[in-house]
């Protein structure tokens, strides 16, 4: 038995099989794990303890690349109706499920603020490790900007704060500044609107936002400090614009059309489709949810529409990381996500690897992240059976271990 390092115990997953992020097959396999990291992957190892896991299959821990932890609702009246304050012990609870969900490390698209980040950092409250965007940047008249006929702004749980600046930004000037303003708030991405949105109350998906000055300022100003971009854009138009000055990622892709896809193929850009937001906020209304009438009618031409898209970037071989939306997927429900990939076309081992390793490579942190091997990070998870059987294994998580340590996996699905 390998000498303990540190004090810590050895503990040994053993008998199952695993999933290393990037084989293309199920192996068996027991998985070592000694303080944060795995140590060993292999047949009969040893340790102090072992947990029997005969039936069931490890993986890495899961990332979702596309999350809202702040935002506990989409109903405009509840919003309006919480406290200011609140969004941080919503973020909290949100953390707690997305991580008994067995998500690992999460991509915020916009609301967490740099606190929130540390807070999980120093362990003061459970939940996946993080990178943040702080603010989601748009245009006057754009996704970010919550003007309504009657001349009330609604920004509701993103209001801006001294952690969190206002998102609407208009002019290449004014665009350098607002960056600068993000990154110092403690952005590890930049998050921009490049169209409109479903829920968003005076634009289209499907226009097209900023000038090409104004994208390629942005740009600009995130790569000298060493950030990616990250893309909401629905309509291909938008899509092109934000590939062509350089971002990283395509977040949601609706209206994809085939030199969209080329383009992204080309220029190695990610594409994470959040499947499941569309069909949420539906979810959300027949639930009850007060939802304008025009985000309704956004969403069902978005359902329409999503597959169709998805299928396409497939077909041209873009790269694709899970990613939800949760904020208007109800956190702890991310799973789902998975499902919809496999539905719309992914095979199970490419589901897999868009949440894992994929993903990992889209947030560069695929050295230490998104692999069960030898030397990596011990975020893990375990599910019964065969990990391949994507309708069940979503269903089926029984363990997740952050750096190490069992964390509990309750119920999910309940909103804030």
């Amino acid at each position: 038995m390998d000498e303990q390092v540190g004090g810590d115990r050895r503990l040994v997953l053993a008998g199952g099989r695993v999933f290393d992020g990037v084989s293309a097959n199920l192996f068996s396999a027991d998985v070592a794990v000694q303080g944060e990291r795995v140590i060993d992957v292999g047949l009969e190892l040893d340790g102090d303890e072992a947990l029997d896991v005969s039936g069931h299959t490890v993986l890495p821990g899961l990332f979702d690349c596309h999350v809202h932890v702040t935002v506990g609702s989409i109903d405009v009246v509840k919003m309006l109706e919480q406290a200011f304050s609140l969004q941080f012990y919503v973020a909290m609870q949100n953390l707690e499920r997305l991580l008994s969900a067995g998500i690992t490390m999460v991509r915020d698209a916009g609301g967490a603020d740099l606190g929130i980040r540390e807070a999980v950092r120093r362990g003061m409250i459970q939940g996946p490790d993080m990178a943040i965007a702080v603010t989601t940047l748009g245009q006057t008249g754009g996704h970010t900007d919550n003007w309504y006929p009657s001349g009330v702004t609604v920004p509701a749980e993103l209001l801006a704060h001294p952690g969190r600046p206002d998102g609407v930004v208009d002019g290449v000037d004014a665009m350098r500044r607002k960056v600068r303003e993000v990154i110092r708030a403690g952005a590890d991405v930049i998050k921009v609107c490049t169209t409109g949105g479903v829920l968003s109350p005076r634009d289209s998906p499907e226009h097209r936002h900023f000038s090409d000055d104004e994208l390629a300022a942005l740009v600009e100003e995130a790569e000298r400090a060493g950030r990616w971009v990250m893309a909401h854009a629905q309509g291909a138009e938008g899509v092109k614009a934000a590939v062509r000055a350089g971002v990283r990622s395509i977040e949601h892709g609706v209206f994809l059309d085939e030199e969209a896809v080329t383009l992204m193929a080309e220029k190695g850009v990610w594409l994470v489709p959040t499947l499941s937001a569309p069909l949420a906020v539906l979810d959300a209304a027949a639930a009850g949810t007060q939802l304008p009438a025009a985000a309704l009618d956004k969403a069902r031409e978005a359902v329409a529409r999503h597959e169709q898209s998805f299928r396409l970037a497939l077909q041209a071989g873009v790269s694709v990381a899970m990613g939800t939306d949760s904020g208007v997927v109800a956190h702890g429900t991310n799973l789902r996500e998975l499902e919809l990939m496999y539905r719309y076309g992914m095979t199970s081992n490419e589901v897999l690897r868009s949440s894992t390793s994929g993903a990992a490579e889209l947030l560069g942190v695929e050295h230490e992240r998104g692999r069960v091997a030898k030397g990596y990070l011990a975020d893990l998870v375990v599910v019964r059976g065969d990990a391949f059987s994507i309708p069940e294994m979503v269903r089926s998580v029984v363990k997740v271990f952050k750096h190490g340590q069992e964390v509990g996996v309750a119920p999910r699905g309940a909103r804030a």
